[in-house]
């Protein structure tokens, strides 16, 4: 199982930067992807299930926005060897 976050973003997205914000807050490493440069990480997005951005995935699970279920990936990233 991979055992970092993604999270895919673009330009000029306001809830993409809280997103990464609030993980850099919590300590949590992240990759940025950014689907206006490239196009292969829209696709990836799209395999998941969602059209637009911040989607943030960790292990099996993605979510798409600034949400509750976003805290939920923040506690298993943060707890990522005990889990």
């Amino acid at each position: 199982m991979d055992q970092h976050v993604i999270v895919y973003t673009t330009n000029d997205c306001i809830e993409c930067e809280m997103v990464k914000k609030v993980l850099t807050q919590e300590g949590i490493p992240f990759e940025s992807r950014n689907v206006a440069i490239n196009p292969q990480y829209q696709k990836e997005v799209e395999k998941l299930g969602y059209l637009g951005v911040p989607v943030t995935v960790f292990r099996n699970r993605a979510v798409k926005g600034f949400t509750n279920e976003l805290k939920e990936i923040i506690e298993l990233a943060s707890n990522k060897n005990g889990l």
